[in-house]
């Protein structure tokens, strides 16, 4: 298990240097650079566009230098001492700007990604148990449903209705009194009271997903030979289910934890704009439009790492429910 869990951190260090990489590369594909879209946004204002002090910017900057020097002075510098540059449009560090953000979106898909496990682990086995049942129905129209319907329309019927019927408007993590508070029980629940819109938006679309791949391997796992054996032996249905075929049908939910966390952050861009949240989602959409380099390329890196910590996850957890893949790799 040791030499498990050491390759995968081996791998998971040389997959981020190749995260890092490609982000900054993916940054510079567009033509020209963020002091080109400045100039760009003054001409289109009828401001003054002063040629030497654009030029001074762009040697102040380093756009002139070649690709792989400007990602040796910001990879170096993120290694060294955790400065991942500056923002060019903010005017202030990189850290300074995503921090706070990046937190709001780990928390809120964090929380996503409990409720749709809590939800989808019942309903996928009731499914597949009571197979055809009107039950199983009611749950497969409802994740096609929810795999239809886009996350921001979602959002959109959400507040139409919450304003309709209650006369509240959704929007924000929390009450203005409350957003540069420090952390209290008052603040636990005006977070809550806020937070369950986007949480609820984020969580349908994986919940309904999750459910239709449970209920899938369950079902070819409840017509094995072993079962029929553990029925045979005296075993309760109930400990016959959950303890074979359930956890042999977990194996590709935990292995999508890897892509799942990602995918929420990227899916809640729209999301966050609609519902006007504090993320990194319109931060990275920003940054991106105005090539704000160092910004946009910081933002993908971490996705990337969220990407590579949650497939780290997945295989730990992976090795240590099903026996097969912890033996097989020694």
């Amino acid at each position: 298990m040791l030499r498990f869990i050491g390759g995968r951190l081996i791998a998971m260090v040389l997959t981020m240097w190749a995260v890092s990489f490609v982000a900054f590369a993916i940054i510079q594909l567009p033509p020209g650079d963020y002091l080109t879209t400045y100039v760009a946004t003054l001409s289109a204002n009828g401001d003054r566009v002063d040629p030497a002090a654009i030029e001074a910017l762009r040697r102040q900057y380093g756009f002139g230098e070649p690709y792989l020097v400007q990602y040796w002075k910001w990879i170096a510098g993120i290694v060294t001492r955790g400065d991942f540059g500056q923002s060019f449009e903010w005017k202030a560090p990189v850290t300074t700007l995503i921090w706070g953000r990046l937190g709001n979106s780990i928390l809120l898909e964090g929380l996503a990604v409990i409720v749709m496990w809590l939800v989808a682990l019942p309903i996928g086995i009731y499914a597949a148990v009571r197979k055809y049942s009107l039950g199983d129905y009611l749950a497969t129209i409802g994740g096609f449903i929810g795999l239809a319907i886009p996350n921001f329309f979602f959002a959109l019927i959400l507040m139409y209705l919450t304003f309709v019927y209650f006369g509240q408007t959704l929007g924000g993590m929390f009450s203005p009194e409350f957003e540069t508070a420090r952390w209290s029980l008052p603040r636990i629940w005006d977070f809550l009271s806020h937070a369950w819109a986007p949480i609820l938006v984020l969580s349908t679309a994986g919940t309904a997903e999750l459910i239709r791949i449970l209920r899938a391997n369950l079902l070819d796992e409840l017509k094995k030979p072993y079962v029929t054996t553990a029925r045979a032996k005296g075993l309760s249905e109930f400990r016959t289910i959950i303890k074979y075929p359930v956890r042999v049908a977990l194996n590709p939910l935990v292995s999508t934890i890897g892509w799942l966390l990602p995918a929420l952050v990227s899916s809640s861009v729209i999301v966050s704009v609609v519902l006007n949240l504090p993320t990194a989602g319109p931060l990275l959409l920003r940054s991106l439009t105005s090539q704000d380099m160092y910004l946009a390329g910081a933002i993908i890196m971490l996705l990337g790492v969220l990407t590579v910590i949650g497939t780290l996850i997945s295989d730990l957890l992976l090795a240590w429910i099903d026996p097969r893949i912890r033996y097989g790799s020694k």
